[in-house]
């Protein structure tokens, strides 16, 4: 991997993280069109190494208090907003861990394909477009009790599927079920960070398995620079998510989708 396909790759993978697309659905169109290879499991580690780094430091207040909150009802029984969402992030993590677990080697046979990607893509962001529009928010992030973390959770393992889109998902699945579009991104990105470190920590241990870590300088180009366009990433769709609504981006998918489809069948 050359320095330029590796800063092209980390931004995408960055830019596309958070964002309710498929990041998946960018990273494989350089690679289609300009006949790169598989970027690599080491790179593959780097890059969500520097989500991870660029999701806490965000919201590094907020990982503080609930940890703090969620420590306190664990060792001195005290109850409060934030222990009740850390529990709730616990719970809706459990589902896509299990299904990673038991689903990933299908998937990795069967679904990592461009129809595959191309459909999800589309029909994913179509849901997302009709759920934005009929949503009626009337909870907030404080109001996410077992069933709900249960039905994210749910989501969120179904996002193994490629093209379905992480935080697409669970912002979708969030906004039906009565929360607002700041608190559904805010509790999807909480959600982040868990599944992020479990995602990256299990292809660390298939590398090490593997014996061969990469070369260095790309792997750390790709830290840097998914680390840094990640957060810039949060800062804009945190600041504008309200405002800008899931319109632009379920139009944005089903083009992205539309383009998938021509690059697959030509």
């Amino acid at each position: 991997m050359d320095i330029l396909q590796a800063v092209i790759l980390a931004a995408i993978q960055g830019l596309t993280e958070f964002l309710p697309v498929s990041s998946s659905g960018h990273l494989v169109l350089p690679q289609a069109l300009l006949g790169w290879e598989d970027q690599g499991l080491a790179f593959d580690v780097a890059v969500h190494v520097g989500s991870l780094m660029a999701v806490l430091w965000y919201f590094r207040r907020d990982v503080e208090n609930l940890v703090t909150a969620w420590s306190m009802s664990v060792f001195r029984g005290q109850k409060t907003a934030d222990s009740r969402i850390a529990w709730m992030v616990i719970v809706a993590t459990i589902p896509a861990i299990v299904a990673g677990l038991l689903f990933n080697d299908f998937i990795e046979l069967h679904l990592r394909n461009g129809m595959v990607l191309a459909t999800t893509t589309l029909v994913f962001g179509v849901i997302l477009g009709i759920a934005d529009r009929v949503s009626n928010p009337h909870r907030r992030i404080e109001d996410i009790g077992l069933r709900i973390a249960l039905l994210v959770g749910l989501a969120q393992a179904l996002a193994l599927v490629p093209g379905t889109s992480r935080s697409g998902i669970t912002i979708t699945v969030a906004l039906l079920l009565g929360l607002g579009r700041s608190d559904a991104a805010r509790f999807s990105f909480y959600l982040s960070m868990p599944i992020i470190a479990a995602a990256g920590g299990y292809k660390l241990l298939e590398l090490l398995q593997g014996g061969s870590t990469g070369e260095w300088l790309p792997l750390g180009i790709g830290i840097l620079v998914s680390a840094v366009t990640a957060y810039a990433c949060i800062h804009w769709f945190m600041g504008w998510v309200e405002r800008i609504g899931m319109l632009p981006f379920a139009i944005y998918r089903v083009v992205l989708a539309l383009i998938i489809y021509a690059v697959v069948l030509s």
